[in-house]
């Protein structure tokens, strides 16, 4: 008998062995069938769903009570539970082989007609989930992600606390200072014309603490950035965000691989996760086209400039002369690529600067079909070794610039193994890419830009051609920075940071941020660094698209309780919204409507 909340019984935690036992459960009616005397009753609470029985013949009040529930109404059931006949038993249910006899039902509150059946597992679209939230998260899919999201936050504290790591929050209220997404803005009341920014990383704030000397720092963190949504994005998302003092890239790294080992566990069950292979950017680049690759199937790209040097082909002969490349890949054909696929794939590779999409197949030890005919026979020699062709092959070309040819076959490897059915779903392929460039140079706007952020330390031996680095050379400098990926989604970045002055200051001159820009948005990190800074570095990792990968969801919306739509509003509550002249009057703010 439950006499305080400790001894609270759930519906989805009755067993056998509570058989004869009386309970206390209250709920939601989940359905109800009446049979002619008997009524069935399924009461669902976070737990799980347990079946109730009323039956006419032991209490006429009961079943009067009984029969007029409706789906969705809150209820207390007092009952005695037993066992299910055999022919009863139902092995869907977790409480399959229990029913609980009612002896008393009391209605809290009645419910009005819900819009979607909660207990359907037919979709739902997402606009009516969105806007009857509190309902979508009555259903047994949404409910199981919230709770697995619990259990990879408690994991991750666990972990992370055996490690020495202190949990210490960061402000979220700070000055504004875009780097790459923009910044929400925050006004100030009693600092009239002045405002705050939300932050879209507390990376300042952590490289502050490492000064400071708590040299393990973590937070589970909201962060925002006002950038174009997509599913695996939000305006609000939460990261796991770590700082360590006196560490290399590899002892960060190995940390990580520790936590997340520990996450898929609490979240699948899963131990057996095994290594996490490492690739340098150059390497993921050339080898997949994307540096967050998918390696749960193989479809190498290979570079084949050297083959097409001298080519008849004039697109190959072209590329190669304006100091661009071939690359190309292969897939086993097995009669799916018909011209009109072809014509679909090439199609499709257009919105990443690809002209067209060449290709030809090998078939019984020849070259046929597409560009077949340019290819001279010392040519196909050597395509033959390199791309390792052994059986009935569709080979799928690209030149143009390396970044075009990267972008563009780098997609299409990705969707013809989905076309081809040659993911397997079920793999967790953790690795590392490193070695990222700590440059790119921009030609139309004349400048050089960080890839990651300008308190990235680049790799030691790389430090002193930052002074002085020309535009040609900016891929040059590596970083000391690393991307954790999973099954081809970036679920984490960090990097060994900057913690010398005199480096930071080269550092922002190359990016053109000028002494006193850098003293307006920087000034207490640069100060801070003049104190005795330790060697740190640290990551982020983004809790909300690892768990969508987890539990194989299409959409990050699908693991928040409350998410925002693609174009940043919550349907349920109605933000954002106008607000009153008098709010804006207060803040010395006029709104000017385009």
């Amino acid at each position: 008998m439950n006499t305080g909340f400790k001894d609270r019984l759930y519906c989805g935690e009755l067993s056998v062995h509570d058989e004869d036992s009386d309970v206390f459960l209250s709920g939601w009616v989940d359905s109800v069938r009446d049979l002619g005397g008997i009524i069935f009753i399924r009461l669902r609470d976070v737990s799980g769903i347990i079946q109730v029985v009323s039956d006419s013949s032991q209490s006429k009040d009961v079943y009067n009570q009984a029969s007029a529930l409706k789906s969705e109404f809150t209820i207390t059931v007092r009952g005695t539970v037993r066992k299910r006949d055999s022919a009863a038993i139902n092995p869907d249910m977790k409480t399959g082989d229990i029913e609980v006899v009612a002896h008393d039902i009391h209605v809290y509150h009645e419910s009005l007609v819900p819009p979607f059946p909660i207990d359907s597992r037919d979709p739902v679209g997402e606009d009516i989930r969105l806007r009857y939230r509190y309902l979508d998260l009555r259903r047994r899919d949404m409910q199981d992600a919230i709770i697995k999201r619990h259990r990879i936050m408690q994991a991750t504290r666990t972990y992370l606390a055996k490690n020495r790591f202190l949990e210490i929050e960061t402000p979220v209220l700070n000055k504004s200072t875009p780097e790459g997404a923009r910044d929400y803005l925050v006004p100030s009341r009693i600092n009239t014309g002045e405002f705050y920014a939300l932050p879209q990383s507390p990376q300042l704030f952590k490289q502050i603490l490492m000064i400071s000397g708590f040299d393990r720092y973590f937070q589970i963190v909201k962060c925002f950035r006002d950038e174009d949504l997509r599913n695996d994005r939000q305006p609000e998302f939460t990261q796991i965000d770590m700082e360590m003092s006196f560490v290399t890239r590899d002892m960060v790294m190995e940390a990580i691989e520790g936590l997340l080992k520990e996450m898929v566990r609490a979240v699948t069950g899963n131990d057996d996760i095994g290594s996490f292979p490492r690739l340098t950017y150059d390497e993921a680049m050339l080898l997949y086209g994307r540096d967050a690759p998918d390696t749960r199937f193989d479809l190498h790209i290979r570079d084949c400039t050297d083959i097409f040097k001298q080519s008849s082909f004039k697109i190959f002969r072209q590329a190669v002369d304006s100091g661009g490349v071939v690359r190309a890949f292969s897939v086993a054909d097995k009669g799916n690529f018909s011209r009109k696929v072809m014509d679909s794939y090439a199609e499709s590779v257009k919105p990443y600067g690809a002209k067209g999409l060449p290709f030809c197949k090998f078939n019984n030890g020849a070259f046929e079909s597409g560009i077949a005919k340019f290819i001279g026979v010392d040519e196909q020699k050597k395509l033959i070794e390199r791309l390792d062709l052994k059986e009935p092959s569709l080979i799928v070309f690209a030149s143009d610039s390396e970044k075009t040819v990267s972008s563009s076959l780098g997609f299409l490897r990705v969707k013809i193994a989905e076309d081809c059915g040659l993911i397997d779903d079920d793999k967790l392929n953790f690795l590392w890419v490193t070695d990222f460039p700590l440059f790119e140079y921009d030609d139309d706007e004349k400048r050089f830009y960080s890839m990651h952020h300008p308190f990235t330390s680049p790799l030691p031996e790389h430090k002193d051609m930052i002074r002085g680095l020309k535009p040609e050379d900016a891929r040059i400098v590596k970083a000391q920075a690393y991307d954790v990926v999973l099954n081809g989604v970036e679920i984490g970045g960090g990097s060994i940071r900057i913690d010398d002055t005199g480096l930071q200051k080269d550092v922002f001159t190359l990016l053109g941020i000028s002494e006193e820009e850098a003293s307006v948005k920087f000034s207490f990190l640069v100060e801070a660094l003049q104190y005795g800074a330790p060697p740190h570095g640290g990551i982020a990792l983004g809790l909300d698209r690892i768990l969508m990968i987890l539990l194989k969801k299409d959409s990050i919306r699908d693991v928040i309780a409350f998410p925002k739509t693609a174009r940043g509003q919550c349907l349920m509550s109605g933000a954002p919204s106008p607000v009153s002249d008098e709010q804006l009057k207060e803040l010395s703010i006029r709104v000017v409507k385009q």
